[in-house]
């Protein structure tokens, strides 16, 4: 099957970019093009553990701070996109569920396959911080290549 169009999802961690470096490499080959999503998640009013909730102006640093994080990521992805002479998009989406927003974007911009890392965790590690990966996995309703 020839694929056009791969939705890369990054977090900017070295195994995400390891999926970058894959997807750019494979979309070369087959002439694709790719879309780098990164998903910013918003901080939550009340803070577990702390009794109280964080003041406005607390929020909109820890709001900032993770729109310039994906600004960050979203440039060293495209940056091995332009390298490698892929044409390349990039989506910053805000959301709290990023499997949630990973299939939606896939469904969007009509991509017809996912590219992305799974962090290899296991046990109570992924219990207590789930797997993106799986998730998109079992909701996708495209091909998903999982780079580990």
């Amino acid at each position: 099957m020839a694929y056009s169009h791969l939705l890369v999802p990054t977090d900017g961690s070295e195994r995400s970019l390891r999926a970058v470096r894959e997807a750019v490499g494979l979309a070369a080959a087959l002439g694709a093009r790719i879309t780098v999503l990164t998903v910013e998640q918003q901080p939550r009013m009340p803070v577990p553990g702390m009794g109280e909730r964080l003041d406005a102006a607390t929020l909109a640093t820890l709001a900032s701070a993770a729109r310039q994080e994906s600004e960050r990521v979203v440039n060293e992805a495209m940056a091995i996109a332009a390298a490698a002479g892929v044409g390349a998009t990039a989506e910053r989406i805000s959301g709290e569920r990023p499997h949630r927003a990973i299939v939606a974007a896939a469904d969007r911009l009509a991509c017809d396959l996912i590219v992305m890392a799974s962090h290899g965790r296991r046990g109570f590690q992924r219990m207590l911080l789930g797997s993106q990966t799986q998730r998109v996995l079992v909701q996708a309703g495209v091909p998903v290549l999982v780079i580990r």
